[in-house]
């Protein structure tokens, strides 16, 4: 009798394990009362990344305009040896770990310098998790890998302990998803989890020409748009919603005066949309929008600043010659 697919995989170990919340994270019913029920509208952008949705952004990364993606592994690939000679870290942690599609630049410098550190992605999607382990234990025949599924934002009460130097990774600009408050709150619980010789690898968008801006977030294919509406058909999915995409369009606008990016969902009439799981009705006037995302930019004056507020000094800032992105490696003050 022939193993089939599924049977394979139900056999296939597991190389991660669950990271219980240390507080109460808000369901989309919670975040939806809060933010789209109220004036200005708002949601959380975590509801960005269904299938569909994540699939969307792997192909915004790849598109001419959207630079981040591509800086920032240029400047993981030039500056990853540097940063693993001067930690020799015995763990390495990625938060929000995705497919560890840039972390490959490190493990490839820990590979040319013996380092053969224990890789541990935490990232709020199981499958995700697990995939990532088993293409990476393929790809790198020496690597440990311990996978981590939960949530970042619930806190790392709960997470295990590290024996040696940990290197805490948080890539891809998103800290600028968080406004000055919450990347404050966020950093300084981090900071309380970590040791004094474990070290922070943070990605940092930079404010820059405003249509480098606007083209990087309104892409030529219409990418970043079909991201932003595909939130409305998680609503319609998750919440029993009757979102119609063709009446919201989206618009990305650079706030000056607050140094970000702001996506939107704007509505090109007036409506009435049903919110069945909550037996809420929302009227839309035209213009009115939702605020979808929020993208902050930084200045190497604002990025101390921040780093420093939360309790950790910059040892080291990787920038390219333009000074789109950064990379900064970071110690916790004693």
């Amino acid at each position: 009798m022939s193993m089939t697919t599924s049977s394979v995989k139900a056999q296939s170990p597991r190389f991660y394990r669950s990271v219980p919340p240390a507080r109460a994270v808000p369901s989309l019913i919670d975040d939806v009362r809060k933010g789209l029920l109220a004036s200005p509208r708002s949601l959380p952008p975590k509801y960005f990344y269904d299938d569909k949705g994540s699939r969307l952004f792997d192909a915004i990364c790849d598109t001419e305009e959207y630079y981040p993606t591509r800086t920032e592994d240029a400047l993981l690939k030039r500056s990853a040896k540097d940063i693993i000679a001067s930690l020799q870290p015995a763990h390495v942690v990625e938060l929000g770990s995705g497919t560890s599609r840039k972390t490959r630049r490190l493990l490839d410098a820990c590979e040319e310098q013996g380092c053969h550190a224990t890789y541990w992605p935490f990232d709020v999607c199981e499958s995700m998790v697990q995939g990532t382990a088993e293409a990476l234990m393929d790809e790198y025949t020496w690597l440990r890998v311990q996978g981590l599924v939960g949530d970042y934002h619930a806190g790392f009460e709960h997470f295990p302990g590290f024996d040696g130097c940990s290197l805490f990774v948080f890539l891809g600009g998103t800290i600028g998803n968080l406004d000055h408050e919450q990347a404050v709150a966020f950093l300084s619980e981090l900071r309380r989890s970590m040791g004094d010789g474990d070290a922070l690898l943070m990605g940092a968008d930079r404010v820059k020409d405003s249509g480098v801006l606007h083209a990087a977030y309104n892409d030529s294919e219409g990418l970043t748009a079909a991201f932003n509406l595909n939130v409305l058909r998680v609503l319609n999915r998750e919440i029993d919603a009757d979102f119609e995409l063709d009446a919201f369009e989206h618009k990305a606008i650079f706030n000056r005066e607050d140094s970000r990016i702001e996506m939107h969902l704007v509505s090109k009439q007036e409506q009435t949309v049903s919110l069945n799981a909550l037996d809420e009705t929302i009227a839309f006037g035209k213009g009115e929008s939702i605020l979808t995302e929020i993208s902050r930019k930084f200045t190497p004056d604002s990025l101390d600043a921040l780093l420093a507020e939360a309790g950790f000094r910059i040892q080291r800032h990787y920038e390219p010659d333009d000074g789109f992105f950064s990379l900064v490696l970071a110690r916790p003050n004693g």
